[in-house]
């Protein structure tokens, strides 16, 4: 496994075929740094919000389960505007840049140092082949409002070359998540496992 540096960057983001990485836009160069690539903050959200339901139920079998997108509601701030996220709050976004991972290339993106000690965790891997814009969950572990500017480089990604080649492509089974453009809430209702263990319940 190898850390893809600047130099080797810079080399797929200016080539074709299976080794092409593909990031738009990028505003500046200076986004890509010696290891790792800076990525901004999108227009998108979707907040979590308080409900009287007694909890967010991922087993569509259950009395209680109703959409999980229900539980959030979706907001959008323009291009250089203010998004307030507050203590203990959970939302959902995406990084404003679409990229497209090569087959042998996959992405671990985390919260950059500066916004880290602002209480803003990030830590998500994102897998070989994927498209779209990097899903993001942003939480506020620390105790005040933290004003996040969209199109602030607020993420890093550091990319990882393997000898595999894997891809969300051709996959048979469906990717939830791939192409996003726009936040989405959690599919953990759609895991088959969960129409597995259900089934298993109801033979006890």
């Amino acid at each position: 496994m190898a850390l893809l540096h600047k130099d080797e960057l810079q080399r797929r983001l200016g080539v074709t075929g299976e080794e092409s990485l593909f990031i738009d836009p990028l505003l500046d160069q200076s986004q890509i740094g010696e290891v790792t690539v800076d990525l901004r903050l999108g227009c998108d959200f979707l907040v979590s919000i308080l409900t009287r339901r007694p909890y967010i139920s991922t087993v569509k079998a259950d009395p209680a389960f109703r959409g999980i997108a229900s539980y959030f509601q979706t907001t959008r701030r323009e291009f250089g505007d203010s998004f307030v996220l507050y203590p203990n709050q959970l939302a959902l976004t995406t990084t404003l840049e679409f990229v497209a991972l090569p087959s042998d290339v996959y992405a671990d993106v985390l919260t950059r140092s500066s916004y880290t000690r602002l209480g803003i965790h990030l830590n998500t891997m994102i897998q070989p082949g994927y498209r779209g814009c990097f899903p993001i969950e942003l939480f506020n572990e620390s105790n005040n409002p933290v004003e996040l500017v969209v199109g602030a480089r607020i993420f890093q990604a550091r990319l990882f070359a393997g000898p595999f080649k894997s891809s969300y492509h051709g996959a048979t089974t469906p990717r939830k998540y791939l192409g996003n453009v726009r936040p989405t809430a959690s599919r953990a209702a759609d895991d088959p496992d969960l129409d597995r263990l259900a089934r298993i319940k109801e033979k006890r």
